[in-house]
């Protein structure tokens, strides 16, 4: 059988990655399916929501998925399967993941865990009836752990923010809408933490792009300001060609002050930012209340903190441009 393409987004989260996903899954033969590396814990463990406002379990899509690949998610342990993935799955097991020969205990793990998500992907293709699997993870063990499936053909998209900005925004209170009790409310993340996660991800995620070849980097920020080209672009990264109809879902800008729109459609999303749940027409804006929210301290920390790798992505760390630089391989 032939290899799932799969095009994975991988970033820090609260880089814009979900509204990008989102505008991914709109193109034909594009199917985004949220963050899968919580499939086993939030989805089919805990049966919370599906991007399509049913739970995990009811949800005819995940519903299909499930039996097509194991005969049913009762047929799955899935506590197992999440304590399994957390002894491959994991930044410190980066050595091991990349590596040409990993320890054979690794491996055995490894191998079977590749047992497990490699039918899932294969089904998540033939039930979407789709060329490319979306999968916004964005954690970078994870992302190697797919480039090790035989099964996967693995595309890798890294989306950088510009830090001052996902700083503000981890900086927020947001509820999440499948959540409840001690997990209604995304994370918050102090400055000097958040800077360290935002240097530390971008980071693993150069060394993952030196090591495989299909990758490439997006500033968000390019995204927004030219959602046209860059979904061409990373179409092209997944192996696809648009026609002109095929970006209709896409309203481009009708001058200053009037943002481009995406309409979007319910989809099948596991986990990930409250705005799964959104659909009909969205407004494509660059969130750059930073600017005037962020204090003036935490601006300065974080600029400092992550000077070397805003550098690194072109971003100016007095005054961002109007146009930021875009798609690099």
């Amino acid at each position: 059988m032939d290899r799932v393409r799969v095009l994975y987004i991988g970033g820090l989260g609260r880089s814009g990655s979900t509204v990008l996903s989102r505008a991914l899954g709109g193109l034909p033969g594009f199917f985004h399916v949220g963050e899968l590396v919580f499939l086993w814990t939030r989805g089919a463990g805990l049966d919370e929501l599906c991007g399509c406002g049913s739970t995990f379990r009811s949800c005819p899509f995940w519903t299909e998925v499930g039996e097509r690949a194991y005969g049913g998610w009762d047929a799955v342990d899935c506590a197992r399967v999440a304590g399994l993935k957390h002894r491959v799955d994991r930044t410190r097991y980066l050595p091991q993941l990349l590596g040409p020969r990993p320890p054979a205990a690794f491996r055995r793990r490894l191998d079977e865990l590749a047992g497990l998500l490699s039918p899932l992907y294969a089904a998540i293709r033939d039930v979407g009836g789709c060329r490319v699997v979306v999968d916004s993870s964005k954690h970078v063990s994870y992302a190697a752990v797919l480039r090790r499936l035989p099964g996967v053909d693995l595309r890798l998209l890294h989306v950088t923010r510009d830090s001052r900005g996902v700083a503000h925004s981890w900086a927020k209170s947001v509820r999440r809408p499948e959540g409840s009790g001690s997990d209604a409310y995304m994370a918050r993340v102090p400055v000097p933490k958040l800077a360290a996660r935002w240097t530390a991800f971008n980071g693993l995620l150069d060394v993952l792009r030196m090591v495989h070849e299909d990758a490439a980097v997006l500033r968000y920020e390019r995204f927004v300001a030219e959602p046209d080209a860059v979904l061409r672009e990373i179409a092209a990264l997944a192996g696809a060609e648009l026609a002109p109809a095929d970006l209709d879902f896409l309203t481009p800008s009708a001058g200053p002050g009037r943002p481009p729109e995406l309409k979007l459609a319910a989809e099948h999303s596991v986990s990930g930012n409250p705005m799964r749940f959104d659909s009909g027409t969205v407004p494509l804006r660059l969130d750059d209340a930073w600017r005037g929210a962020l204090p003036p301290r935490d601006r300065a920390l974080v600029t400092a903190l992550t000077a070397p790798g805003m550098l690194r992505y072109g971003y100016r760390l007095r005054k961002a441009p109007a146009h930021p630089v875009g798609h690099q391989t």
